[in-house]
């Protein structure tokens, strides 16, 4: 088990980042660490690098106000660089920082990932790089700021709770986390079911064009991206499109497949039970978890989305299902 404190004991300056596009739990993971190092070791400059995310997570996670967002290293090398809910290769404009640390630690919770610092504690079985961060920590050392980032991780990345990601020990943390004394019950509402006006009409949408395949057990949408821009919508507007479309009666996978507006398009995928979405995404420049992953295409959208089915539709076939 690492003991975070220890890893960076001597370092003078750390730098912490995670993935393009962040989300909760990454947003979440990567500001509990810098709270957590900021309070037990006092004098040490600790600078979080993220890129942009909603305002929501904004709201309530502590400290966001002191993200880095221009990724100007303020350091020619920094003494260690924490990367979190992510490997090297998914963290952008960070990357550089990274590659010039003179310690690179990796935690994360993604089982595509086999783990890309010179020290690594990345475990597919916990909920989220927050659950991995806080085994990390000293429970003792936490204080509330640290906790509630924490658990606003934890909250989104398991869906409060109820994805198969979801075990006794993240329980047990979110449990020690609560009694902390934050408003949780407004968290959850917040950063998990609470919509802006444009999420809700580009989900319309999405809903509106979804089809299925594989007699239902695949629900599928596209996006293009004339509609997003039509909507004024942004990235962070697409998060819980898929998972949403994952709900319908008798489905196993949801696909969705936007538009990036760069030539690009990004699939965000769901699984309830039988298809393994992040060996599916690994063929299509991503990954994830089992349950829960992502990818890179390129081309014509409705061919890309055709990819996707056509590679889910043969993890059914090969389970006699499809």
């Amino acid at each position: 088990m690492m003991n975070i404190l220890e890893t960076v004991r001597g370092r003078q300056t750390i730098a912490i980042s995670g993935h393009i596009g962040p989300d909760g739990d990454c947003v979440g993971s990567c500001l509990g660490m810098a709270l957590y190092l900021r309070k037990n070791l006092p004098g040490v400059q600790v600078d979080v690098y993220l890129g942009d995310f909603s305002d929501a997570l904004r709201r309530n996670i502590p400290g966001t106000e002191t993200i880095l967002y221009d990724y100007k290293s303020r350091q020619d090398a920094y003494d260690a660089f924490i990367a979190l809910d992510c490997g090297r290769e998914r963290l952008g404009d960070a990357q550089e920082i990274f590659d010039r640390a003179a310690l690179t630690i990796n935690i994360d919770h993604h089982v595509s990932n086999p783990g890309t610092g010179m020290i690594n504690f990345v475990d597919g079985d916990a909920s989220s790089a927050c659950e991995m961060a806080y085994l990390t920590m000293d429970p003792a050392l936490v204080d509330k700021e640290t906790a509630q980032a924490l658990y606003v991780g934890m909250v989104t990345d398991t869906g409060v709770f109820k994805y198969s990601n979801t075990s006794e020990r993240t329980m047990q943390i979110a449990g020690r986390l609560m009694t902390y004394g934050f408003d949780y019950p407004a968290i959850v509402r917040e950063v998990f079911y609470e919509k802006t006006f444009v999420q809700q009409k580009l989900m319309g949408v999405a809903l509106d064009r979804a089809r299925t395949e594989c007699g239902g057990l695949l629900v599928v949408s596209l996006l293009d991206w004339k509609t997003q821009k039509s909507l004024g919508a942004t990235k962070k507007d697409i998060d819980g499109i898929s998972a949403q479309l994952a709900l319908t009666e008798g489905a196993d996978c949801a696909i969705l497949l936007y538009a990036t507006g760069t030539g690009e398009w990004k699939g965000s995928l769901r699984s309830n039970r039988c298809v393994d979405v992040a060996a599916l995404c690994q063929n299509f420049r991503g990954g994830g978890h089992v349950r829960a992953a992502g990818c890179t295409m390129y081309g014509d959208g409705e061919k890309a989305l055709q990819k996707l089915i056509g590679a889910a539709a043969d993890q059914l076939r090969e389970q006699g299902l499809c």
